[in-house]
């Protein structure tokens, strides 16, 4: 028996995917200014792991994760968040590595589970499927005696079928029935999430591995968790979360493209921009123009909130304030 996804191709998804693809051709066509890759891919790593491991509860914010990148000791953590993070550094650098292999095989998710799970295990052997049950939320994963033979079952659709999907649709599929599977005693979700990005990877959707859909699942943790039990409700029916996931693609790739067009505008190259940074940016090229109330209401920040935010970017040329003092305006110079 082998494993069969199912699913519908609706209006919707479709008008995603071809939206994912057209960004995506963008974004591939603006990394050949090569001067700045590294320090997106930087940039991308950090998110990744902060977004991943926060999902799983580890405390540490997006600032800290990029110090411990850059090899900085802080206060204010335990060894085990440092550890967790630093093994999700650890695992994307894997990942990245194994990029062009064409085959994955049981030993190929041994390693990586290691990667991932060495030292921050509750249960069970890092390295190994679980031989215990474990219980996910209401969600009773297959038991020990089953997961070897459905993780073949994915595997040999992984390595065949898939490649005839989108990467957006077969990247969801793969993250969404090992997460079922749940084949590790521990450690699950971060692996599930590696391998998706694997997939892009693998299929040169991500060929200079510059962006973190991570993201989009962490800021809106229970809307992921969600739509990942809604596929049981429905019966396995997967179009809900295939839906989902190129929203979230989108909305990454949209992002990405915001950041590369901010590296591109001179002196902005050490500017690393802030989540309501990318927020402001963006209300700014959907709006138009913006008065200071307006962002700050938008934002839901102080006007002096708004005064901090917006400082760097006009500082860096990416936004600039027209008008009259007391009746001026922002707009984006992108």
């Amino acid at each position: 028996m082998s494993y069969e996804p199912q699913f519908i191709i609706t209006p919707r998804l479709l008008s995603l995917v071809e939206e994912v693809s057209a960004l995506r051709e963008r974004v591939q066509g603006a990394t050949v200014e090569l001067a700045w890759v590294p320090a997106l891919q930087r940039d991308s790593r950090s998110r990744n792991a902060h977004a991943s491991t926060a999902i799983e509860g580890n405390p540490l914010t997006l600032e800290q994760v990029r110090a411990l990148e850059a090899g900085e000791e802080s206060v204010g953590y335990t060894e085990r968040s440092r550890r967790e993070v630093l093994n999700y550094f650890a695992g994307l650098r894997h990942v990245e590595k194994q990029a062009k292999k064409k085959v994955v095989r049981h030993e190929d998710l041994f390693r990586l589970h290691r990667i991932l799970a060495k030292g921050v295990m509750d249960q069970g052997e890092a390295g190994h499927y679980r031989t215990i049950k474990v219980r996910v939320g209401d969600y009773l994963p297959p038991t020990p005696s089953m997961v070897s033979g459905l993780m073949f079952e994915l595997l040999e659709w992984w390595n065949g079928r898939a490649a005839g999907l989108s990467p957006v649709l077969s990247s969801a599929i793969l993250h969404y029935r090992f997460e079922a599977i749940h084949p590790f005693a521990d450690g699950n979700g971060r692996v599930g999430r590696a391998l998706a990005l694997w997939e892009l990877y693998r299929r040169g959707f991500d060929t200079h591995h510059v962006f973190s859909v991570d993201e989009f699942y962490w800021e809106k943790r229970k809307d992921y968790y969600d739509a990942l039990q809604a596929v049981r409700r429905e019966g396995e029916d997967l179009t809900g979360w295939l839906e989902y996931c190129a929203e979230g693609l989108r909305q990454t790739l949209d992002r990405v493209w915001m950041r590369i067009r901010a590296l591109n505008v001179k002196q902005a190259g050490k500017l690393t921009l802030r989540p309501k940074q990318e927020q402001l940016l963006k209300l700014l090229r959907d709006q138009g123009s913006m008065a200071p109330a307006e962002i700050w209401k938008a934002l839901s920040v102080s006007r002096q909130g708004a005064m901090n935010l917006l400082k760097p970017l006009m500082d860096a040329g990416l936004v600039k304030k027209v008008g009259s003092k007391k009746m001026g305006r922002y707009v984006l110079c992108l």
